[in-house]
């Protein structure tokens, strides 16, 4: 599996975001293959983005959104980790937020991981996909750019879909243009808006 290459993500985050959409989340467990269309996406930035992980300035558990583009940042919120991508231009500061994918590889293996049946209701919010993938703070800083790394995106099928844009969900102070992006229609997008 060739992944993107870690130019992709040298660019502002909400382009990084948008063009996610329709690539293909990979996470290498054990002998298994677990996978899953990217289908919604949220933007973050650096000090001036209030709703951003970077909003305090740079400390210890946010130091990845000034590090290199390609890494994944993962952190806890409300008892669940979330995956990011670092992704930002030359010098700035920034993160993409993976907030659903739709089911590809390695299903069962998800149910399991969630404890759920209803496949509607396996990734369809980041915490739930962090859980279905197995995503947890040990694969924090594993370059999804790396041909060998447990966890990458890559491409996906060529399918042409139309892209819907919101205010970023659960968070209380936002920018005042939408930094959520989603496939419009997919019925394992989190929030219909």
């Amino acid at each position: 599996m060739e992944p993107l290459p870690r130019s992709f993500y040298e660019r502002s985050p909400d382009e990084v975001a948008i063009d996610l959409l329709g690539k293909v989340l990979v996470r290498r467990l054990d002998d298994k293959i677990l996978s899953g269309k990217i289908v919604e996406t949220e933007a973050y930035f650096g000090k001036d983005d209030p709703a951003s992980r970077a909003a305090s300035g740079k400390k210890k558990f946010n130091l990845a959104m000034w590090e290199e583009v390609g890494k994944a940042f993962i952190y806890m919120v409300h008892n669940n980790w979330l995956f990011n991508v670092v992704a930002h231009e030359p010098g700035k500061v920034g993160a993409v937020l993976i907030r659903a994918v739709q089911p590809l590889e390695g299903v069962e293996v998800m149910k399991v991981n969630r404890g759920v049946d209803n496949i509607k209701n396996l990734t369809n919010g980041p915490g739930k996909l962090s859980k279905a993938f197995s995503i947890t703070k040990e694969l924090n800083l594993v370059d999804v750019t790396d041909p060998k790394s447990p966890l990458l995106i890559v491409e996906g099928k060529k399918e042409s879909f139309e892209i819907g844009k919101s205010k970023r969900i659960g968070v209380s102070r936002d920018l005042d243009v939408p930094m959520r992006f989603f496939i419009i229609g997919n019925e394992f997008v989190s929030r219909k808006c």
